[in-house]
Parts: C-alpha cells; sequence; structure tokens
C-alpha cells in the first residue's frame, strides 16, 4: 500500500500523520513547543526547536503505524505562515528565534512604509496590504537588529525562509532551499503578477535578493529527505501553507468554494480560480495550493484571536480548566446576557486592519456571570468569521458573482457543536463539517500525493470529501442582522479607544 506522511508544523505544536491514499489517519503524533515572549506584542520560537519537535512526531508516527521511511511514498509539508527564519547557509543554524506571525514588533516599520505611500504599489504587486502579521517586515527587523546580519546577507551567507523552507533545508541537509507559491504569496515580497520575488520590493526594504528561495508549484519536487534524517531518501512532492493547504484538503477546487479554519485564529478563504481579484472590502488576495499548471488563486480574511480566546478563558482568567469545557460552561446560560466581547487582543484583522484596537467586553450587569463571558467569547468567533464572509460577498457581488452557499470548517474549534450552530445561524447558509477534519494535513498530503502519482487528477480528491455534520441556520434573518448590528457597535468602541 502507498502511504503518505503530513508534516502539519503549527503555531503551538508540530504534528506527523500518516495517512492511507483514501485519505484515512493511521498514526499520528504531536508535540508541544515553546512559546517566547520577549516583551508585550513580541512573539517568537526557537527554530531548532520546531525542527526537532518535528522530527521527533516524524519517527513518532512512524513508530506508531509499524513503517520505516522507505514505506513512505511522499512528504507532504504544511506550515504556520508568515513566521520568519533566517539561518546561516554555512552552518544551517538559525541567526536568531523564529518572528512569529502573530508577533507585532514591526508596526512603526509598516506604519513608515504606508506613510512613504507604498501601499498602492503593494496591493497591486501582492495581494497583500502593509501589515506586520507579513513577512518582509519581519525580515527587515532581523537584518536590521541582529548585530552582522546584514553584512553576512551581503555576502550571500544568510538564507531566509518560512516554515516550510526551513523544515526542507534541515530534511535535505542543506541541499535544498525552496518554497512553494501559497507560502511565497504571504511574504509581502512575492509579486503574485508576475510571480517572482519582486525588484522593487525587495529593494524598499533592503533585503539582499540571495536570501530568498526558489519558488515552485505546490505539487512539485521539492527534494527528497537525506537517508541520514529519516533512515530513507523519501520524496517531498507537496507543501502549502496552513490555510491553502487546508482549502485544498477540503477540496474546494473551483472558484465560489470555500472553508474556514478554526485555529488560534480563524483563516477562511475562497477559491478564486484562475482569477486574481482585488477586494474592495477590506480582504486579501492570496495564492491557492497549486498543482502543476495554471495558477490559481484564493481571496482570504484573517482573525487573528479565534480559539485562542477559549485560551484566554482558560489561562488568563481561570474560567476553565480545559478548553474542551468551554461548550458546556456557554450553555448553561440560553444567551449572553447582553454581552459581546470583542478580543482585540493583538489588534483587529481583516476586514478592519487595526493594530490600535484593544479588546473589549461590553454589555456588562451585576447579572453577567462567567457563562455569559464564556458565550460571548465563542460568539465572538462566529461574529468575526461572519463579517469576512459577508466582505466575501460583497466583493462577488460587485462583479457579477453568486453569493457563497456553503461553509466547509475545520480546525480543531469546529468540533465544538455550539459554536458551529452559531455560525450557521449569523451565517444564514449551511456549515458543513467533514468526517475528516485534519484537513490542513490531508491538503499536503494530497498535494505530495498528486506529484508522486498516487492520485491522477483533482477529481480523484473531490471524490473523497465526506460530510460529517450538516448544521443548517435556525435564527431569522432579522434577528442575526440585530445581533451583527451589535457585534459591530462593540467593534466601534474597541476601536475608539
Amino acid at each position: 500500500m502507498a502511504y503518505l506522511l503530513a508534516i502539519d508544523q503549527g503555531t503551538s505544536s508540530s504534528r506527523s500523520i500518516v495517512f492511507t491514499p483514501e485519505g484515512q489517519m493511521v498514526a499520528m503524533a504531536q508535540q508541544e513547543f515553546g512559546q517566547i515572549y520577549p516583551q508585550p506584542g513580541w512573539v517568537e520560537h526557537d527554530a531548532m526547536e520546531i525542527w526537532s519537535s518535528q522530527l521527533a512526531t516524524v519517527q513518532a508516527a512512524l513508530t506508531q503505524a509499524g513503517l520505516h521511511a522507505r514505506e513512505i511514498t511522499a512528504i507532504g509539508i504544511t506550515n504556520q505562515r508568515e513566521t520568519t527564519v533566517v539561518w546561516d547557509r554555512r552552518t544551517g543554524r538559525p541567526i536568531h528565534n523564529a518572528i512569529v506571525w502573530q508577533d507585532r514588533r514591526t508596526e512603526p516599520l509598516c506604519v513608515d512604509l504606508r506613510a512613504r505611500g507604498l501601499e498602492p504599489a503593494v496591493v497591486e504587486k501582492t495581494g497583500l496590504r502593509i501589515d506586520a502579521y507579513f513577512s518582509a517586515t519581519k525580515l527587515h527587523w532581523l537584518l536590521t537588529h541582529v548585530p552582522g546580519a546584514r553584512a553576512l546577507a551581503e555576502q550571500g551567507h544568510l538564507a531566509f525562509g518560512t516554515i516550510d523552507s526551513w523544515l526542507i533545508y534541515q530534511l535535505t541537509r542543506g541541499e535544498r532551499h525552496v518554497t512553494d507559491v501559497s507560502n511565497a504569496s504571504r511574504t509581502l515580497l512575492w509579486n503574485i503578477r508576475t510571480r517572482r520575488w519582486d525588484t522593487d520590493l525587495l529593494a524598499a526594504l533592503d533585503i539582499p535578493p540571495s536570501l530568498m528561495p526558489e519558488v515552485l508549484d505546490s505539487s512539485a519536487d521539492f527534494g527528497r529527505t537525506h537517508a541520514d534524517v529519516l533512515g530513507a531518501a523519501v520524496p517531498i512532492g507537496g507543501v502549502a501553507g496552513d490555510q491553502q493547504s487546508a482549502l485544498f484538503g477540503q477540496a474546494c477546487f473551483k472558484p465560489g468554494m470555500a472553508k474556514n479554519t478554526y485555529g488560534t485564529g480563524c483563516f477562511m478563504l475562497m477559491h478564486t480560480g484562475s482569477h486574481l481579484p482585488v477586494s474592495e472590502n477590506g480582504l486579501i488576495t492570496t495564492a491557492a495550493a497549486q498543482p502543476a499548471g495554471a495558477p490559481q488563486y484564493a481571496m482570504e480574511g484573517s482573525v487573528f484571536i479565534g480559539g485562542a480566546v477559549v485560551q484566554w478563558l482558560r489561562d488568563g482568567l481561570h474560567a476553565i480548566q480545559a478548553s474542551s469545557e468551554v461548550q458546556a460552561l456557554a450553555q448553561s446560560v440560553p444567551d449572553a446576557g447582553g454581552v459581546v466581547f470583542v478580543p482585540a487582543f493583538t489588534g483587529l484583522g481583516a476586514p478592519y486592519w487595526d493594530a490600535q484596537a484593544r479588546g473589549t467586553l461590553a454589555g456588562l450587569t451585576r447579572g453577567t456571570s462567567m457563562a455569559h463571558i464564556a458565550r460571548a467569547a465563542l460568539e465572538s468567533i462566529a461574529y468575526q468569521s461572519t463579517v469576512l464572509l459577508e466582505s466575501m460577498n460583497r466583493d462577488v457581488q460587485a462583479h457579477g458573482g453568486t453569493a457563497v452557499s456553503e461553509l466547509r470548517v475545520d480546525g480543531g474549534a469546529c468540533v465544538n457543536d455550539l459554536l458551529m450552530q452559531m455560525q450557521a445561524d449569523l451565517l444564514g447558509i449551511p456549515v458543513l463539517r467533514p468526517k475528516v477534519t485534519e484537513t490542513t494535513a490531508l491538503g499536503a498530503a494530497y498535494l505530495a500525493g498528486l506529484h508522486v502519482g498516487v492520485y491522477a487528477n483533482l477529481d480523484d480528491l473531490a471524490a473523497q470529501w465526506q460530510i460529517e455534520r450538516r448544521f443548517l441556520p435556525t435564527l431569522a434573518r432579522d434577528q442575526a442582522a440585530e445581533k451583527m448590528a451589535a457585534w459591530e457597535h462593540a467593534v466601534r468602541q474597541a476601536r475608539a479607544g
């Protein structure tokens, strides 16, 4: 039998999953790693710890499956996006901790770039906005603040990569410095129109082109693992950033199909096919995971604080001991009692793009309990995601397209039935949860399988997608509109502060 290994490197943990060609999980191993907070608004990872934790999970998954690496047909990699690593090509070691996508230290630089009038060109070339979320300003920070880094970069000794590039470099023992189009499109340096690193943007941020990896399709030859690393030279045939990988794993291959991932943040993507859309409603354009062939694009909206709000209830307020307890606590009251929670802990993402907004709890009374706050926290995830889909629909319909008719969901928080019902009620369309919710890892496995011929085409993959549960809206549309109006009022308060 052909087995596919998915390496799923996330923000808080590294995982490895062995799949059959039918998309069934054979084994899974997961290992958390440290989060580093040098000062408020800064978030870092130890890139060597990411590598060691990821390697440990690969070995554990293979052992659990009773397989040797030589029995793996191909490896697919999916990863937290935008997180930035710079390493010395001579030693293979990072020059500094990785700067994580959540990190906001480069906001002053973003303000300066906007003041220089660069935003229109950035939007036109990259499909993105100037924001500390993306990789370019993080890379600039490393070159500027790590002693000797800029000189080493100019001498060609340093390499930049998002986490996929870093893992491939380690897996191949430095033989390949590559990335895929989906990860490249998140750097703020990749021109999605010319499909090249943009020399003007590199120059604007004073980044030597020699740092940049080679960019390939998402289903391509990314090299082979060095035999000393896993015990065999296994082809790496698929790479995609986690959200594009989830879109692929959800079999959203056609224009108008959309998915939402409920993780630390929430990330909604709608496939737009070969059409490169430009949003007029605060969304961004990104490269979709791309099999060999014509470029594929997607419209995306990012919520910075999704499931992380439940972690805050657990770790910050100590309202619950485990994240899984939030549903029961929230269901102990019939509604949020007028409480609206805007979890703008690190500002607000799409469509607001307000780095200065801060979290607020509105509508508190003497009758407010922790259960009301817990319910409002879950509602905040659904509210933010609804705003994203409404923005997408406005963009699509402005160009004569059709509104999204259903939403496919995945990610850790999608197992919460209450949240999924809230989402369907606010959206007014069915919310579909698949039987295999590990769609991020599955997408990477699918991309690798396509490259080595395990699958003939996308139709093979689409036929495998199955629904586990369909959540249908039960709330009247006028009531949903009232709820959304209350949410937007609370957002205005969060932004005013």
